[in-house]
């Protein structure tokens, strides 16, 4: 996985090789006046599991949206399957969404469905499969996260770990090519972290996926992934494998994998001389 720095039109789309199945080309955006991700050229390969990382507020989100269409750039492109999402019709989008899993920072699940509704929502909304094929695809999906005996549960009945798997099953139900993972051990405790990590790079491998996770824990990060990508000003500031980054000497690198309070991010918010703040005379 490379960052081009070609340049690309904004008009067509470049040749996407096979092995490809995200490619964002010199792709600006932001919110407003404010732009987060300024010419990014981004490739995601087929299979391999990419972590998207960095300081907070440095689009590792905005480039899941990006993918999803929640968000289109100001400049450059998005493909998938080597089609500018942005050409899309509401059929082709949706079609393309279909395609898709998202797991959401704190699981989304719907409250006031039980564990099995949960999972079989996106079935009941996305197909007309008789009810007999929606259970056993539900029971399956929950078997694949270790949860077909919490069927009958209301999401206020499991943990915050269990929620996670529920909501990973039910983001596997339509059998997506694509998942996207924003922030997935995000107030897990040691042991259900690891529980998602190693289920995330298992179903990735077993179920041929390709993933994209979002993530702010280098540990767990790095353990799985195949390729790390560090986004902070903006910009992709370093990528490669976890081995890689952890043998980097990149002053941002280094303060990123080993938490240093101080370095390129400063820990003090630019301020007047305290002097002048406290008042203290020379």
């Amino acid at each position: 996985m490379t960052a081009d720095t070609s340049p690309a039109s904004d008009n067509a789309s470049p040749p996407q090789s096979p092995d490809v199945l995200v490619e964002l080309c010199g792709v600006t955006c932001g919110y407003g006046d404010r732009i987060i991700l300024s010419d990014i050229n981004l490739v995601v390969p087929r299979g391999k599991l990419v972590a998207l990382m960095g300081t907070s507020g440095g689009g590792k989100t905005t480039v899941l949206r990006l993918i999803g269409r929640q968000l289109s750039p100001i400049k450059g492109q998005v493909l998938i399957n080597g089609v500018d999402i942005a050409t899309l019709d509401a059929d082709g989008l949706m079609a393309a969404r279909r395609r898709m899993g998202m797991l959401f920072q704190f699981g989304a699940l719907f409250t006031d469905l039980s564990v099995f509704e949960n999972v079989a929502f996106p079935l009941r909304e996305h197909t007309r499969l008789p009810e007999s094929i929606v259970r056993d695809l539900v029971l399956m999906k929950l078997n694949a996260v270790g949860l077909r005996g919490a069927r009958d549960l209301m999401p206020s009945e499991v943990s915050g770990g269990m929620a996670r798997r529920v909501a990973l099953a039910r983001a596997m139900a339509l059998d997506p090519e694509l998942m996207l993972y924003d922030e997935p051990f995000a107030g897990l405790d040691p042991i259900s972290m690891g529980v998602a990590a190693r289920l995330i790079r298992e179903l990735n491998d077993t179920m041929g996926l390709t993933s994209v996770l979002v993530s702010h824990d280098v540990d767990e990060s790095f353990l799985i992934a195949d390729h790390v990508v560090l986004l902070a000003n903006g910009r992709i500031a370093a990528q490669g494998t976890p081995a890689e980054l952890r043998a980097s000497e990149d002053p941002l690198v280094k303060q990123f994998v080993t938490a240093a309070p101080d370095g390129p991010v400063r820990f003090h918010h630019p301020a007047v001389d305290a002097g002048q703040d406290f008042g203290v005379r020379g």
